[in-house]
């Protein structure tokens, strides 16, 4: 029977829909890993778990790893691309979470919901917490895949102004898209909400650096529900303490845990989550069943939903 490793913790449907048909050894950990990988040909993980080029090079049976969610920047998918190892990815259960946190955290930076909550329990009284009103007000979403547009779509309810930037869509596209396309620095400039939602890879790494941040319109909000290290987090800290953002979010970081000593636990009026904007039972549970699915497919010899890297699946077939 084929052994499947999952390194990091996967919703219970998905583990069992793929105990129906393979040898599932849960190994949280770097010494169960070790031990259980060298006779896996199947390795599940989430965000955790980084899957190295030396990783991929001790594990002489692996076939498949699958990412339960939808960035691989932790997977060195080249040198899984070398060795034959197809990458697949489950993007479709997350997006309404993602898209949902994303909302939240734009509503409790625009009416200063922290803030006030502080406020009340510290004895004051309606002092000085008065809220950006988002009806009217512009939504700048940077990258315009599936989160994005289900961002999009949520804003619009509420009555936003709704542009995007995204170099890989290509102009005949965005008709179809619902979405008006804008440079990043006309977006930045015009926008008094930005949110980002972008893969991270060597193209985005610091997208937001410190002239883009400074380039953003005064009083605006940012929110990063995607990756960390798209936004450059000293600059953010900079634009914040100087008072030109009314405010910003941040679910991912460059370092996760944040480090204790770290300058964003200090920057004045900054929300930060916990990389939990994909965190629900509701989400967690069809990532589960979607990448389980998947890779019960490619042991079958049938075609996969998601492949990272599809040019591999003719050598692993």
């Amino acid at each position: 029977m084929r052994r499947v490793v999952i390194a990091d913790p996967l919703g219970a449907d998905g583990v069992a829909l793929l105990r129906r048909e393979l040898e599932v050894v849960e190994a949280i950990g770097e010494v169960g890993l070790a031990e259980a990988l060298p006779e896996a040909e199947g390795l599940v993980v989430r965000s955790r778990t980084k899957v190295t080029a030396e990783m991929l090079a001790n594990s002489g049976r692996l076939r498949v790893v699958g990412r339960a969610g939808i960035g691989v920047d932790n997977i060195d998918v080249p040198a899984a691309t070398r060795r034959g190892i197809l990458v697949i990815n489950a993007p479709q259960g997350s997006v309404r979470a993602v898209a949902e946190h994303t909302l939240a955290l734009i509503f409790a930076l625009a009416r200063r919901v922290v803030a006030a909550d502080r406020s009340v329990r510290d004895g004051s009284w309606k002092a000085g917490y008065e809220g950006m009103q988002l009806a009217g007000k512009r939504l700048g979403i940077i990258g315009a895949g599936k989160i994005g547009r289900a961002t999009a779509a949520m804003a619009v309810a509420i009555g936003m102004d709704i542009v995007a930037y995204d170099p890989y869509v290509p102009d005949t596209l965005w008709p179809d898209l619902g979405l008006q396309a804008f440079g990043l620095r006309e977006l930045l400039a015009s926008s008094d909400v930005v949110t980002l939602h972008v893969p991270l890879s060597s193209e985005t790494r610091g997208l937001l650096g410190a002239g883009e941040l400074r380039s953003m319109k005064t009083g605006a909000i940012l929110v990063n529900c995607a990756r960390g290290g798209l936004v450059d987090e000293a600059a953010l800290g900079d634009v914040l303490r100087e008072g030109r953002l009314g405010g910003a979010a941040l679910d991912v970081f460059e370092e996760e845990p944040v480090a204790p000593g770290s300058p964003l636990l200090a920057a004045p009026n900054l929300i930060l989550t916990p990389h939990v904007a994909a965190s629900t039972p509701e989400a967690q549970a069809q990532i589960a069943t979607d990448l389980a699915g998947d890779i019960l497919r490619f042991f079958a010899g049938c075609p996969v939903s998601s492949p990272v890297n599809p040019s591999v699946l003719e050598k692993v077939s």
